[in-house]
């Protein structure tokens, strides 16, 4: 059961870190040009963005958790279970970041659901 909440945290937590970094970075503006003069001015857009910051919490969250069951569990298990992350964070980009998911795509989170439920099985 430790296991399974160990996975769930690492998913969602990372699929919220990956949408919350994404719409912080949607926010930033398009980064184009890498010059030492621009990297103050990104620099302090990003780390003031506080989507940016909440997308940074959420991975930690979920790098510390994926830690922590990497401790006790099969990597066998957990990175395939780990996985639906995709399909959670696919989902996520419907939802709040308003992306057009192709059809292709959604075919290919439920393939990833289905993998996942495969490797899942005792």
């Amino acid at each position: 059961m430790k296991t399974a909440m160990a996975i769930a945290i690492v998913v969602f937590a990372g699929s919220a870190g990956d949408v919350s970094l994404t719409k912080g970075m949607k926010q930033v503006g398009v980064i184009s040009v890498i010059v030492p003069r621009a990297f103050a001015s990104i620099g302090k857009r990003v780390l003031t963005n506080k989507f940016f910051l909440v997308g940074v919490v959420f991975m930690a969250v979920s790098f510390f958790a994926f830690l922590a069951v990497l401790s006790w569990a099969d990597l066998s298990l957990i990175i395939p279970a780990t996985s639906i992350s995709f399909v959670v964070s696919t989902v996520g980009a419907k939802l709040i970041l308003k992306e057009r998911i192709s059809r292709l795509r959604w075919a290919g989170a439920l393939l990833v659901s289905l993998g996942v439920a495969l490797i899942s099985l005792p």
